[in-house]
């Protein structure tokens, strides 16, 4: 096919406010390292919701393309493009892609860790009216720059999963991983019933979790949760460290997991939390200071830890996750309908309103 000198996409020009439809430029030469493709699925994720309404924002962002988790069919490639794994990309095939990295930092080269690229480019931090213009999910092609690191997608694995593996799914395995994974039989807290929430309730309970007990609301994202292996739900209006250490017969839980965020969730980990136990911090990107009861935290001996996203290794053991596990759950259950890009403001602001877990844009519809 001829190689597109423009897209249609959605875009963000004020927060809270409808994403206007408009022509984008592309750019008309591909160099080393990128690829041009045409976006095949996008799936909203939290902050996505969060940039759009303002809660998330930093200076000079706008005017914006949303859109992160992605999968797209290659059009055309600059010289010498290949994936994370080194194998050449052709055009027709079917890619997902994550957030690139300079290679040359003291985050990339002394450290060793893409998340703590010093220049980490996620395609919805480039603005829409300068180069390279449409590098994000909401838009029917795209650019993807040179050191983005790219995945050939296996056809077993559903445009809509492989997409969301590109941020949902391997931010949370990448936190299990952090924390030292599940220890056999033990109890395990989620904190959060969005997507992070059910899809590590199922992580938990795939890892062999002895008792898997998720916090949220609501209620109808419980009920996923339960199908995804909790055997306890918690609304967030109830008390919770107290429902959950009943639940646990006062002991409290090995492993407590916050994808929710709120002001109230450093504290409620540790009250959760067992002698010993240990938190990992994923969800709470809010600027809001938030107390934090050192002192339990000494006398339990907890271990806290933060984990930050993910890198192109979460995102291949993401993609490996849902072929090994394709059939243990009922991924389909955390994704919406597909709409194109003129209903995408809807469904950002169904997902804003709870009513919605991972909203679905096909750019081609």
């Amino acid at each position: 096919m001829p190689i597109p000198t423009s897209t249609r996409a959605a875009v963000l020009t004020d927060h809270g406010e409808p994403l206007r439809l408009t022509e984008l430029p592309l750019p008309d030469d591909l160099t080393p390292g990128a690829a041009l493709v045409r976006i095949r699925c996008a799936t909203l994720c939290g902050t996505d919701v969060e940039i759009w309404s303002g809660r998330m924002s930093f200076p000079g962002m706008l005017p914006m393309v949303l859109g992160h988790e992605m999968v797209g069919e290659v059009i055309a490639t600059g010289p010498d493009t290949r994936d994370a794994l080194g194998h050449d990309i052709p055009a027709g095939a079917r890619i997902g892609w994550s957030e690139s990295t300079c290679g040359e930092c003291h985050g990339c080269v002394i450290l060793r860790e893409p998340v703590a690229c010093a220049r980490r480019g996620y395609g919805f931090r480039q603005r829409s009216d300068t180069f390279p213009y449409a590098t994000a999910g909401l838009s029917e092609y795209a650019y993807v720059v040179p050191r983005a690191a790219k995945l050939l997608l296996p056809d077993r694995v559903p445009d809509t999963w492989a997409a969301m593996a590109g941020c949902a799914g391997k931010t949370v395995l990448r936190a299990f991983d952090r924390v030292g994974g599940v220890r056999p039989g033990a109890t395990v807290v989620v904190q959060g019933s969005g997507a992070l929430g059910l899809f590590a309730t199922a992580v938990a309970r795939l890892s062999g979790a002895g008792q898997v007990i998720t916090v949220g609301a609501p209620a109808a994202r419980l009920a996923v949760a339960t199908k995804f292996g909790a055997d306890a739900v918690v609304e967030v209006a109830d008390g919770i460290v107290e429902r959950v250490l009943d639940l646990t017969g006062g002991r409290g839980a090995e492993l407590v997991m916050d994808f929710a965020g709120a002001p109230s969730v450093g504290r409620e980990a540790v009250g959760m939390a067992t002698q010993r136990g240990r938190i990992v911090i994923v969800g709470s990107t809010a600027p809001a200071v938030a107390p934090l009861p050192l002192g339990a935290v000494m006398g339990k001996e907890l271990t806290i830890v933060g984990s930050l996203n993910g890198d192109i290794a979460d995102y291949h053991r993401a993609i490996e996750f849902f072929t090994t596990f394709a059939g243990r759950m009922s991924w389909d259950d955390l994704f919406g309908t597909p709409v194109g890009l003129s209903a995408a403001y809807q469904r950002i602001e169904a997902m804003h309103r709870l009513e919605e877990i991972k909203a679905v844009i096909d750019p081609r519809s």
